[in-house]
């Protein structure tokens, strides 16, 4: 217990630090990427107002857009014309090139260029990447009036190539750095957890003492009882002493087992394959007279050749709890129903009873340990409100599940889902 409750620690902190990192680096990238792609806009901004080319004129104040909105994307240095690299293609409203200048650019040939703007133009794209280029069609008049397109191309080979390398040493820092809090998340929790798992063995040390120290005092005073009763005649006062007695020794048996199925979950248990029909059914019999002098009717649907991988006995015994827990609180004249199926490739055991006083909906809390929905009615069941416990430790060791459920509160559904091996 203490060990998966020191795994969901690491798990929630390196979540919660994955989830933190995820927003952080991609909230940058993202600004980064709009950055970049608002510098190309800008750049393309300007080539677009002045035909396919930079102004001739000169100075730091060329690039200072003198529309105030657009200031911080239009300022530029007077660099900017010499640095930048693009290349236009004019086509015709039929498509046929009227014009093509590369000029400004060397890694890309005319007919390469021609390739990009006429595959650009018969999609109908005004606006865009293709490949490492942005591009940008604007319309132009022609030397006869005419009006043409003009793709612009932006070579944005440079800043792409920023962006993805900031974006992998951003990835990387964080893989990183993720490392380095695991490391220190495992070697810290440790330490947090080492107070709460000195106090759960205490505890499982004093349930596991205590049950072995009840079982010798309960000996005698059932074989003093059995003395008694040889001398003095039975009596309803010796009854009910063997009877609590009985009762005694079975809650210090619970405990013990609880206590070894936390200390050691599945290892403490012999797994083997068995025929799972066999024993749900065996162990299911000697219930139905049971049930019978209760006036109850039980009824069982048994899938037959199913076999699982696991604790013949335990499986046993996790059949015994539900079915007597079924006819405890089965009221006289309800029913109860076994079902056992294969769905898929798991194994599906059921038990339905009838039941007063539920709330429909979820009933987990039934396996809270000592958890009893009405305590006058458990005492006269004899139950401690242990046995469900016991039942769902069982399933987990079993790598199963366990769940309780009413659907119109007048009756309860156990479902056991057990995977394949």
């Amino acid at each position: 217990m203490i060990k998966t409750l020191r795994r969901k620690f690491i798990a929630a902190a390196m979540c919660s630090v994955a989830a933190v990192l995820f927003l952080l680096i991609g909230s940058i990238n993202l600004a980064n990427y709009i950055n970049v792609d608002k510098a190309t806009d800008a750049r393309l901004d300007i080539l677009a107002e002045n035909g396919g080319s930079f102004p001739r004129t000169s100075g730091p104040e060329l690039f200072k857009d003198p529309k105030p909105d657009m200031a911080p994307h239009r300022k530029m240095s007077a660099e900017t014309p010499f640095d930048t690299r693009f290349f236009t293609v004019t086509l015709k409203a039929d498509g046929t090139i009227v014009s093509v200048d590369t000029g400004k650019i060397a890694a890309i040939s005319t007919e390469d260029a021609c390739s990009y703007a006429q595959s650009l133009f018969q999609k109908d794209s005004r606006e865009g990447y293709s490949a490492h280029y942005k591009y940008r069609a604007v319309s132009v008049t022609g030397t006869l009036g005419e009006q043409n397109t003009m793709y612009i191309f932006l070579d944005c080979q440079r800043e792409l190539d920023t962006f993805q390398n900031f974006l992998f040493i951003s990835i990387l820092a964080s893989l990183f750095g993720m490392f380095l809090v695991l490391l220190l998340v495992i070697f810290f929790s440790k330490i947090l957890v080492r107070p709460i798992a000195e106090s759960y063995e205490k505890q499982k040390r004093f349930i596991t003492d205590a049950s072995h120290e009840l079982k010798t005092p309960l000996a005698i005073i059932d074989a003093n009882t059995e003395v008694l009763e040889m001398e003095s005649g039975e009596n309803e006062w010796t009854a009910s002493i063997h009877n609590q007695v009985r009762r005694l020794t079975s809650l210090t048996q619970k405990l013990v087992f609880l206590s070894r199925m936390d200390e050691g979950g599945a290892s403490s248990l012999t797994m083997v394959s068995f025929s799972l029909s066999d024993a749900v059914e065996e162990t299911a019999r000697p219930f139905e007279p049971l049930a019978a002098t209760g006036h109850k009717r039980m009824t069982l649907d048994i899938a037959s050749d199913l076999t699982l991988h696991g604790d013949e006995a335990s499986i046993r015994q996790l059949v015994s709890l539900l079915l007597d827990n079924a006819i405890k609180y089965c009221p006289e004249g309800g029913s109860i129903e076994l079902c056992l199926k294969e769905t898929g490739r798991n194994k599906i055991l059921t038990v339905r009873n009838t039941a007063r006083g539920l709330t429909p909906g979820r009933q987990d809390i039934l396996f809270d340990r000592f958890y009893r929905p009405d305590s006058s009615r458990s005492l006269d069941t004899g139950g401690f409100g242990i046995g469900l416990s016991v039942a769902q430790a069982i399933v987990t060791a079993h790598k199963g599940r366990i769940t309780a459920r009413s659907e119109d509160g007048n009756s309860i559904l156990f479902t056991i889902i057990f995977p394949p091996f």
